[in-house]
């Protein structure tokens, strides 16, 4: 460990379980005097992300990758993608949302600190297409529509590529902070079984998982097939409420939904000739159920005569996702190939209630007099559509262009995409106020007061916000890269992209890699990039009704761009976010079994997209009709609406950070082997600007305190890990210590508070029983840690509710501790 210390300088206040770490590597015999180092493997994995020259490795790429390998995968105690990587990528950050409606299904993930969005997915090299769900509460990826990667089972998977460096140049939009690059698994025979079960310290959490993953050969070809079900029980860490109910009790669900998922994949290749024709994608369908605020008895959103003891809204979502990869790849001659492919991917996810009523169709008042006296209990809420075609013709060869010993690998390539986004309307009883909605009847809910319209807990799309839209764009690009001495490697990349809607783009990479002498190696680039914005974000838009003061119906819209209140403010349809990033780095082996990595990157990205603060009226403008005076009251009167929300270019940023990675791999006495790993990530992203293209919305008005805070502070700056592998014979020990540095929130409140960094520590023991089965026991976070409390005295008493821990940022979850079991039958 003295080569890791001097490179990770891992400031005092991280206090990892020190005696954790000491037993397992005693346990092992890992001080045994005729240790040896051991070469270090994992640098020599051939990679594919991040250059097209097939000869390049980890060691020698040159831009940062991380490659998370099958037994790495097979010994995380990791259900689901997600949570595999932020177990295993320090970069990489997946929070858990709750009390978030569908954002409590899918988790937003980040890697470098940038939003959900702001990184791209690959599947064995190709785009992955992103969600149909917007996330719109206050949660982490605020405003973004990003991919839902648990779509994607962890037994169909060979390996994990993570591109720590701006790729928009080689890849397109979306690859600001990187790129994630998914293998899958190739084998054409034999396979596995697996089973497994978990459960929290606190006896819920109940999940069960099984898998299968099996090879056939076709021909010289091959199919590979994998399967997984997983059943997660719903965990529930809320206190009690003394605010709303007495005596106090439990009245809200806060932590992971239950949820329960079905997956199929395929991946295949088949010889055609001199080619070969490869296919791959899958089908998953995940069903969730959440639940939104607590409604007492007293509340004019209760109906006292169905639920006198007030009732907890029941959100149930679905998210049904599938994609085909079709592609023919061949030899021109013997250093030149083709790759011609067609990638289509398709996400649908639905919202339905359950345990709930719409207060103004329960009573409105009967022509003769009474009201109805009755509401439908549950509802369909709607539907988002997102469906994404690709098309691609990618050459790639050598040319022999006479500067150094090597020849200059070129790829060339062109690309067709097509993005659609829909909304269906939900049940009219989900959305409507009254039974007709048709007009400023007074309904009059238990209270006196006006009824609210549609459905509790999460009001349905409306006709009005129904969409279906689509575009396209079409871009072409360049790479190419040498050894131009044996010491130095200079690559460069150029793409142009034309968009149907906001128009052209072009982007630029320069890279290089100087190899100072054996061990020590330099690496570095420079890269403008882009994200186009999400067609999800161009078109999404959700209505909910209240009966104003002057008896007028009065919306709270989140207005999609080119709408009437968009135009009335002066909002400008979306553009391309456009960035400029650099990274700087290192690649030490100063010894045998020694391997040390420090990356620097530093990402300004332009006219940003966010997702607004909800706008209303001025302060104290209750009476006021003059334009000049209040001219958002004014807006927001003649359009009859109450509040709003909006998707905008608004703000600059600048991100910049450093990751280390450390590994030592030393033989110990006989077979035995000891790996201890090694990570530190630091990140810190900063608001550099606020331009509203708006003449009557400040800067404040439209993204506030609480959404800079949201932005700048609620993923941790500081990640890092510290662990170790020991192998011997048919035993194998895994232990990690993983560190979330401190994150900061207002939502809710108004009031910031702080939740400080926390050390996390999983172990795990795996017994190969023999050829055939093995079994793996084990924990996340054994120790049972928790973020701190809810400080009430910081605002609104929260934890009065029942909400104990926290809310909108949450890095590593709040249910403590997790054990399990696991077993697998190789066939």
């Amino acid at each position: 460990m003295t080569a890791s210390n001097s490179v990770f300088r891992i400031r005092p206040q991280f206090k990892p379980h020190w005696l954790a770490l000491a037993a397992a590597l005693a346990s092992s015999g890992a001080l045994a005097q005729n240790a040896k180092p051991a070469e270090a493997k994992s640098l020599e994995l051939v990679t594919v992300t991040g250059s097209r020259a097939s000869i390049r490795s980890v060691a020698d790429s040159a831009s940062p990758v991380d490659v998370i390998d099958a037994a790495t995968i097979a010994s995380s105690g990791a259900v689901e993608l997600g949570r595999l990587l932020q177990e295993l990528a320090p970069s990489f950050n997946f929070p858990q949302s709750f009390v978030s409606d569908g954002t409590d299904l899918i988790w937003p993930a980040s890697l470098r600190g940038m939003g959900p969005d702001q990184v791209l997915v690959l599947v064995n090299g190709k785009r992955r297409h992103q969600q149909a769900l917007v996330n719109v509460q206050q949660s982490i990826g605020r405003g973004s529509a990003g991919t839902d990667i648990n779509t994607i089972p962890v037994s169909a998977i060979e390996r994990i590529e993570v591109l720590r460096d701006g790729a928009s140049a080689q890849y397109g939009s979306d690859a600001i902070s990187g790129v994630i690059n998914i293998i899958l698994k190739r084998k054409n025979d034999g396979g596995t079984v697996t089973g497994e079960y978990s459960q929290t310290s606190k006896g819920d959490g109940d999940t069960w998982k099984f898998g299968a993953n099996t090879g056939f050969a076709l021909g010289n070809g091959f199919l590979n097939l994998s399967a997984e079900y997983v059943d997660r029980g719903e965990t529930n860490r809320a206190g009690l409420d003394s605010l709303r109910v007495s005596p106090p009790r439990v009245t809200q669900r806060i932590g992971d939904a239950a949820t329960k998922s079905k997956l199929l994949w395929a991946n295949g290749e088949i010889p055609v000739g001199e080619s070969e024709l490869y296919f791959f994608g899958g089908y998953s369908s995940r069903e969730g159920n959440s639940s939104g605020f607590f409604r007492p008895s007293g509340d004019g959103r209760t109906i006292p005569a169905l639920y006198p003891n007030g009732f907890l809204p029941t959100l149930l979502t679905t998210s049904d996702d599938w994609s085909m990869a079709l592609g023919l790849r061949g030899q021109i001659d013997k250093t030149w190939s083709y790759d011609a492919s067609i990638n289509r991917g398709h996400n649908q996810f639905e919202f339905a209630s359950s345990n709930t009523a719409n207060v103004s169709w329960y009573y409105e008042p009967k022509p003769g007099g009474g009201i109805y006296a009755d509401t439908p209990t549950s509802a369909k809420d709607g539907t988002l559509r997102f469906n994404q075609t690709t098309a691609n013709f990618d050459v790639k060869g050598q040319l022999d262009w006479g500067i150094g010993k090597e020849p200059l690998y070129v790829a060339t390539g062109a690309e067709w995409r097509s993005d659609g986004f829909e909304i269906q309307a939900g049940d009219p009883v989900s959305y409507a106020y009254g039974r007709k909605n048709e007009g400023a009847i007074f309904i009059a809910n238990q209270t006196g007061g006006a009824a609210a319209a549609g459905i509790q807990g999460f009001p349905g799309f409306t006709p009005a916000t129904a969409v279906d839209k689509s575009r396209r764009s079409v871009g072409v690009y360049a790479d190419a890269e040498s050894s131009v001495t044996d010491q130095l490697l200079l690559g460069a990349a150029l793409r142009f992209e034309d968009y149907s809607d906001f128009g052209k783009n072009t982007t630029g990479k320069l890279s290089m890699r100087f190899r100072a002498s054996e061990g020590l190696s330099f690496r570095g680039s420079v890269n403008t990039g882009f994200r186009a914005p999400g067609i999800q974000q161009q078109y999404f838009s959700q209505v909910s009704t209240t009966l104003g003061a002057q008896g007028q119906l009065t919306d709270t819209v989140t207005a999609r761009q080119g709408s009437a209140l968009a135009t009335a403010f002066g909002i400008k349809p979306l553009q391309e976010e456009r960035s400029k990033s650099a990274t700087l780095g290192l690649t030490l082996q100063p010894a045998p079994g020694v391997s040390l990595t420090a990356d620097f990157y530093n990402i300004r990205v332009k006219d940003r997209i966010v997702f607004s603060s909800e706008i209303g009226p001025e302060a104290n403008s209750a009476a006021c009709t003059d334009a000049k005076v209040c001219p958002v009251r004014v807006i927001l009167r003649n359009l009859n609406l109450g509040a709003a929300t909006l998707f905008t270019n608004a703000i600059d940023t600048k991100t910049v950070g450093a990751d280390f990675v450390g590994q030592y791999t030393m033989k110990l006495a006989g077979s035995d082997t000891l790996t201890l790993d090694a990570s530190y990530s630091y990140n810190k992203t900063t608001i550099t600007a606020i331009h509203s293209q708006s003449s009557v919305l400040s800067s404040d008005v439209l993204f506030d305190q609480t959404q800079r805070t949201l932005l700048q502070e609620a993923l941790p700056h500081h990640r890092g890990s510290l662990g170790g592998t020991w192998k011997s014979g048919d035993w194998r020990v895994n232990l990690n210590n993983s560190y979330y540095g401190q994150v900061s929130g207002q939502g809710f409140t108004g009031v910031k508070q702080t939740w400080s960094g926390k050390w996390l520590t999983d172990l795990s023991l795996n017994w190969k029983i023999n050829k055939q089965f093995d079994v793996s026991v084990g924990g996340q976070n054994i120790f049972n840690v928790h973020p701190d409390k809810w400080n009430d005295a910081a605002g609104f008493p929260l934890n009065a509710l029942g909400f104990t821990y926290g809310w909108e940022t949450v890095p590593f979850g709040i249910n403590g501790a997790r054990y399990f079991v696991r077993g697998k039958y190789s066939f």
